[in-house]
């Protein structure tokens, strides 16, 4: 007779213990909800696993309830529910989840202690290591998970396994793969004769990683076949223990690994796999890393526009949650893919971003690999001493990395930095000695300096065109956007931003029809007025509008914008902070609205003040809280652009 599959039975365990809880005393249930989630969590269950600690844990985001028990079914309630808050924050990217699993592991330690149970505070120990690693903090978690292995000892053989895999989770992602690698051939070992068919599972897909991260930088195929057979048994010890959370993970890795040895079509068949079974079990932030290996394989494929939309949903997801190191390779995959496309200014602020999260949760290999990629994808957009700080940082990072590939990306990055720095070299020579003007061209030398005062122009106004022209001695900026079109085509990156998509935010008329008209104007922009003194929400709209396809022209006060707005200068609509120095939001929309050119200007508030009302009655077309409604100003001028149109 076959055996019902063991999430069915755990599942009428639940139902059993709900009826007959009343019963027990609260000691007897809180312990008897722990045992229960654990192995519901073991599973892959994770929302299972809290309506098993309901009781004693009804709202996640606050402490469990414990008063009334004693310190051993207290401990066991603060361990259990720290886990489940790391596992359950890690799939719905709630903010903050991991430093609450943290400080109830943490409490529950604490308790363990006290009551001198070694076994339970190197588990609890574990746990907390895991924490650490979602975050990207992968000393720490080191340290965690050490120190559980020393205080285990030989003690608790079931334990022991699962550290020792957890272990070598973490040295893999420092780049320690040899060392990774003992770590499971130690916790195989104690497995050998088990039937515990979540673990073994667990075992077999990181030897699986392991090997693969081995055989990627030389293509090694004896590495791969291994990593393969690893997998496979990966997935028949989760079917068997009915956890379907990690069989779609085994989708998403070997939907990585086709993608690393370049079978393309493979690889999305993998990945199309587990991204259904990840959005079936509601765990976005995985399908998030799923959608980071897919934007990868597709930038392979060189479908750069299906790349960025996809790198820009997982980018959103993985902000919203606590695990930084993710967000730092798929700001790196997003800087990589920005390049590409042409977007250079935009590229260079998502790729220092990356350096910076990487940085900020300790993940010190992957800061180096965003700076690699730096160096990779703007060598001809970057002042080659500049580059030479980048490299010089990136190799100290990496300086002790076991990754192959990383070594061999920090030798062409070096070589790609001597060339730039000697290209300036020759750029800074004295005029041709007498007897090397033979082949000299005035008219040629004379568009070298010419392009090279543009260069520095452009990336000195951070992308700005008008900044530039003004900087170049140019009446309009129009006579910049000429030979940036004509004689200067491969400087055109550098602009902040490209005209196609300026034209495709705001308007779905095609060109030469007269909506299109109306808002290309000459230069082909579209272009807003942006007054704001606070420089960081200053930078992260420009960024946001520049993305978006919007030239920003922005001031920090009333006054000048008030100087600037009784000016001929076009603008296509005015946002406008309240808190101004000199000449306040609210003046300044009344005093728009006071001027026949500026009467019918689209005007937006975006102001942390409470001034909704008096936006309003001053004639804004739209207001927005600050920063919350930043994210909306993209389609808010859109709409205020269409009903100023309608009228």
């Amino acid at each position: 007779m076959n055996k019902p599959p063991p999430h069915r039975n755990l599942k009428s365990e639940l139902t059993t213990l709900r009826e007959q809880g009343r019963n027990l005393s609260n000691n007897e249930r809180a312990l008897l909800s722990c045992h229960l989630a654990k192995r519901l969590q073991k599973i892959g269950e994770y929302e299972k696993a809290y309506e098993a600690l309901r009781e004693f844990w009804p709202e996640r985001r606050q402490s469990p309830q414990v008063d009334e028990l004693d310190d051993a079914a207290k401990a066991e309630i603060l361990l259990r529910s720290g886990s489940l808050a790391g596992c359950l924050g890690a799939a719905d990217q709630t903010e903050g989840s991991q430093e609450i699993a943290k400080n109830l592991i943490t409490q529950s330690i604490e308790t363990f202690e006290s009551r001198l149970d070694s076994s339970r505070v190197a588990e609890a120990q574990g746990e907390l290591a895991l924490c650490y690693w979602r975050e990207g903090s992968y000393d720490e978690a080191r340290v965690s998970v050490t120190s559980a292995l020393t205080r285990l000892g030989n003690g608790d053989p079931e334990l022991k396994p699962i550290l020792l895999i957890r272990a070598s989770i973490i040295e893999m992602q420092r780049q320690q793969l040899q060392a990774a690698m003992r770590y499971c051939d130690e916790a195989a070992a104690l497995l050998e004769h088990s039937e515990d068919h979540a673990v073994r599972g667990s075992l077999h897909i990181q030897y699986g990683l392991v090997l693969r991260h081995l055989a990627t930088p030389e293509n090694r195929e004896d590495l791969l076949d291994r990593a393969l057979i690893q997998y496979a048994a990966a997935s028949f010890h989760f079917e068997q223990a009915g956890n379907r959370r990690y069989l779609a993970r085994v989708e998403n890795n070997l939907g990585f690994l086709h993608y690393t040895i370049g079978r393309y079509a493979d690889a999305h068949q993998h990945l199309s796999r587990a991204r259904r079974l990840f959005l079936e079990l509601e765990d976005i932030g995985t399908v998030a890393q799923v959608d980071e290996t897919r934007a990868r394989t597709m930038l392979a494929e060189g479908n750069l526009r299906e790349a960025d939309r996809v790198i820009k949903a997982a980018v959103r997801v993985l902000e919203r949650g606590g695990q930084q190191a993710l967000l730092a390779e798929a700001l790196t995959t997003q800087g990589t893919i920005t390049a590409r496309m042409g977007n250079f200014l935009r590229a260079r602020a998502v790729l220092r971003r990356a350096v910076e999260v990487a940085e900020t949760c300790g993940d010190l290999e992957a800061a180096g690999r965003a700076r690699l990629s730096i160096i990779e994808e703007l060598s001809n957009q970057t002042p080659p001493r500049e580059l030479a700080a980048t490299f010089h940082e990136a190799a100290a990072l990496l300086e002790k990395s076991q990754d192959v590939a990383a070594g061999r990306r920090l030798r062409d990055s070096g070589l790609k930095v001597i060339d730039a720095l000697l290209r300036e070299e020759d750029q800074e020579s004295e005029l041709p000695a007498p007897d090397q003007w033979t082949g000299f061209s005035l008219k040629k030398e004379m568009k070298r300096i010419e392009a090279r005062l543009i260069q520095n122009a452009l990336r000195d106004a951070g992308g700005s065109v008008s900044k530039a022209s003004r900087m170049l001695g140019f009446k309009h900026h129009q006579s910049l956007i000429s030979l940036l079109e004509t004689r200067h085509k491969d400087l055109a990156g550098l602009r902040s931003t490209r005209r196609q998509r300026r034209r495709s935010l705001i308007s779905k008329d095609p060109p030469g029809t007269k909506g299109g008209r109306a808002l290309d104007r000459a230069s082909g922009r579209l272009s807003v007025l942006y007054v704001e003194d606070n420089r960081a929400v200053a930078r992260m709209v420009e960024d946001l509008l520049t993305t978006e396809g919007v030239y920003v022209d922005a001031c920090v006060s009333g006054a000048a914008a008030w100087e600037i707005l009784k000016s001929d200068t076009h603008y296509d609509a005015l946002i406008v902070d309240n808190n101004l120095p000199g000449v306040s939001g609210l003046e300044l929309v009344l005093r728009a609205r006071s001027m026949r050119e500026r009467r019918h200007l689209p005007i937006i508030m975006l102001s942390a003040d409470d001034v909704e009302k008096e936006a309003w009655r001053a004639g804004v077309d739209a207001f927005l809280p600050k920063p919350e409604g930043v994210e909306r100003l993209p389609t808010t001028i859109k709409r205020a652009l269409d009903e100023r149109r309608k009228r």
